[in-house]
């Protein structure tokens, strides 16, 4: 274990940036992996919440993460999300890695979402207002992410949006809440917004309204993904607002196979993949 390579909290945060996170992602997505082809996680339900298990391999790679979720530790003033990363040589399989798994998860999981949507924020030439809903971890992190990779002015409010002004002007909204039910109503999201969602892997829970999905283009990281994970869209197909076959998936939407119109609102439903973790890890590793 002597040649085996620790990254802790401040190691990951300071190593790599979230640009630099978000373009490990979609240099993957250009390349021959397909996120369809990767290994599904395995989420267990215990006391305290779940354990979930993510492996996957990419080129040399192969990495898991373990991460167990525990409901109650926000009251305990302890981190919701405990996790550990461990990658491995794909020919030996020897343990060369292992990364503070929250951490990677904070870097990784807001890169995700900029990282489907980033061709669509190209419509935004002027400064943009972004509002986003949760004040954790992965909703500061949007936050950072948006500075990181939309360089152009802007109005960030980092926070739970009070009131229907900040989110009638916002041009880009996420939502990173543990929320089971709409954080609003569709009607004030401005067409043209970008909306990125990734508050949970429930199919049960949604963060975003029905009618929001009406006549969005709905993003996603895999078909099957989704469809057994991503409430928001499960459910949102289950009330007839949206048609499971118009959904793209983030690998064709961010190579430009597929375009949104100027003034349509774009929506990013993601809930969490092994491959993303892996891509942005990799990219860590080789900085580190």
């Amino acid at each position: 274990m002597d040649d085996v390579k620790t990254l802790d909290t401040e190691t990951v945060f300071a190593t790599l940036t979230p640009a630099e996170a978000v373009a490990s992602l979609r240099e993957a997505l250009a390349g021959d992996f397909d996120p369809s082809d990767d290994i599904p996680r395995t989420i267990s339900d215990i006391s305290a919440g779940n354990m979930i298990f993510m492996p996957s391999e990419i080129g040399n790679w192969v990495g898991v993460k373990l991460a167990g979720v525990s409901v109650g530790n926000p009251e305990r003033g302890l981190p919701r999300i405990m996790a550990q990363y461990l990658m491995y040589d794909s020919t030996t399989l020897e343990l060369r890695t292992v990364i503070d798994g929250a951490a990677l998860t904070t870097l990784r999981t807001s890169a995700v979402s900029l990282a489907a949507v980033e061709p669509a924020l190209n419509r935004f030439t002027q400064p943009v207002n972004v509002v986003i809903f949760g004040a954790g971890p992965q909703g500061t992190g949007h936050a950072d992410t948006i500075a990181d990779v939309h360089d152009r002015g802007r109005v960030l409010q980092a926070q739970t949006a009070e009131g229907d002004a900040a989110l009638r002007v916002a041009d880009i909204v996420g939502t990173a809440t543990t929320a089971s039910e709409p954080l609003f109503s569709a009607d004030l999201v401005k067409p043209g917004a970008v909306v990125m969602a990734c508050g949970s892997h429930d199919p049960h829970s949604r963060e975003l309204p029905a009618e929001l999905f009406t006549s969005a283009m709905v993003i996603v990281e895999d078909l099957s993904t989704v469809l057994r994970e991503g409430g928001d869209v499960v459910l949102a197909i289950a009330d007839g607002t949206l048609d499971a076959e118009s959904l793209v998936t983030m690998k064709r939407f961010s190579n430009g196979e597929i375009t949104a119109q100027a003034d349509q609102t774009v929506i990013f439903k993601g809930s969490g993949m092994s491959w993303e973790d892996l891509a942005v890890a990799t990219r860590l590793v080789g900085k580190a």
